[in-house]
């Protein structure tokens, strides 16, 4: 191929051309990089140096919010951010039975509030007169600058009253009523607790004046452990409980499925007339995975494809078992009856049982697998569990009827020979005397 002049210069031309496109869309390149770079980085720093606002509620008095009075919230706001709130503002929203003490005082302009600082307000919320003893709640709204987005966090106060002139002891009567007695993982239940006024009388004089002998309750509650939950709220109590007299709470329970075995021990707490009267106690929760085991009490053996199966069925739970019921299965035999009911059993009792086996499939190849489940229950608690497999045996007996009709057959020929003989000789020695 010839290549003229002007085509030479031509290629020198374009490749010169080339090879400046090339640098030039490298250093565009390079300059695209670095601005996503500093775009990138200019945008970290900003998000790690945005204001970081927590709010929390330091205390309040009196404790309860008492009904018909006012109470003193002291509510925190706290900057754990890298940048300072330009114009902090807080305000009080709150929900019946509380009212803040004037509208114009439910706003609170903060104003700068630099990082790692915290400002503390306090508000004065009112009782409402006609509020029930229990819980109220309120909200929190703060916006870090003016005009931006407001945010909220809500808080409860309790209700009730502090101090009563009554006289009267709550105690805890007896052991605390559990069903079931004993927990297995992955149970439900309840607890039940009897409180009762210790008082005798109706009054009581001290220091020449008399009081009411009344108790009150103004709060119970039971709180849940590592592995056991108490799905029941606080209890709060309405009115009196005369001298004598009793009150029964109930709370439900929930032990986790992998809850170990042992006790553990839940908080009941309780507020009665005023602080002095509160009481606590530590309530023991025994939890025991152990139920029920079916032991064989002969050899598992069928004979020519057929026999009688026994076994002793023992509750080793802690606590009585409803429902108990056993189950065999084997591939290729059939079980009479298909399960067997036994029922109630107390703890540490004994049962045994029968169940006819027999094969009904020719093809089974012995020592067969037989898997042994026992259903039972544990208060209102279900379960089915597989309690072991054991092997089935089967052993052939040749059946020993004809040989006995054989004998019978033999024996009474050899009678009937012999009454034959003894008839026979009788005849003769009649003979023998009639020719004489």
């Amino acid at each position: 191929m010839i290549i003229t002049e002007n085509e030479e210069m031509t290629m020198l031309v374009l490749g010169n051309n080339k090879k400046e496109i090339t640098v030039a869309a490298s250093f565009m390149l390079r300059i695209s990089l670095i601005i996503a770079l500093f775009l990138s980085l200019s945008f970290v720093a900003s998000a790690a140096d945005g204001a970081d606002l927590e709010v929390s509620v330091l205390r309040y008095e009196p404790v309860p919010a008492e009904i018909g009075e006012y109470v003193s919230v002291w509510v925190k706001v706290e900057n754990l951010g890298y940048a300072k709130a330009d114009d902090l503002s807080i305000k009080m929203v709150p929900d019946y039975p509380f009212s803040v003490d004037s509208s114009e005082n439910a706003i609170v302009n903060v104003g700068i509030l630099t990082p790692d600082n915290a400002a503390v307000h306090e508000y004065r919320l009112y009782t409402d007169s006609a509020a029930k003893q229990g819980t109220g709640s309120f909200e929190v709204w703060y916006q870090e600058e003016s005009d931006g987005t407001w945010f909220k966090k809500e808080f409860e106060l309790r209700v009730g009253s502090d101090s009563f002139d009554s006289k009267g002891t709550i105690q805890l009567v007896g052991e605390p009523v559990k069903e079931p007695e004993v927990f297995m993982p992955g149970d439900e239940g309840t607890i039940s607790f009897t409180l009762q006024n210790s008082a005798t009388d109706y009054t009581i004089t001290i220091d020449d004046e008399q009081y009411d002998t009344n108790a009150r309750i103004q709060s119970a509650s039971l709180e849940g452990t590592e592995g056991i939950k108490v799905t029941t709220g606080t209890y709060y109590g309405n009115g009196v409980i005369g001298a004598g007299e009793s009150v029964d709470l109930t709370y439900n329970l929930v032990v986790a499925d992998d809850t170990p075995d042992g006790t553990y021990y839940l908080d009941f707490s309780i507020v009665g007339s005023s602080h002095s009267y509160n009481s606590n106690w530590r309530i023991p929760v025994q939890v025991d995975s152990s139920s029920v085991r079916v032991i064989p009490s002969k050899p598992l053996s069928l004979e020519n494809a057929e026999g009688t199966l026994e076994f002793d069925v023992a509750n080793i739970h802690p606590n009585e078992l409803s429902s108990v019921s056993v189950k065999l299965e084997a591939e290729g035999v059939e079980f009479s009856p298909s399960e067997y009911f036994i029922g109630s059993m107390d703890s540490d009792e004994l049962f045994t049982i029968e169940i006819e086996a027999k094969a009904v499939s020719e093809d089974i190849t012995f020592p067969l697998d037989m898997v042994i489940t026992a259903d039972y229950r544990n208060g209102l608690n279900e379960h089915t569990e597989e309690i072991t497999t054991r092997q089935l045996q089967h052993h052939v007996v040749e059946n020993g009827g004809g040989s006995g009709i054989y004998l019978v057959v033999l024996l009474l020929v050899v009678v009937g020979a012999g009454a034959f003989y003894y008839y026979r000789k009788k005849q003769v020695k009649e003979g023998k005397q009639e020719k004489d």
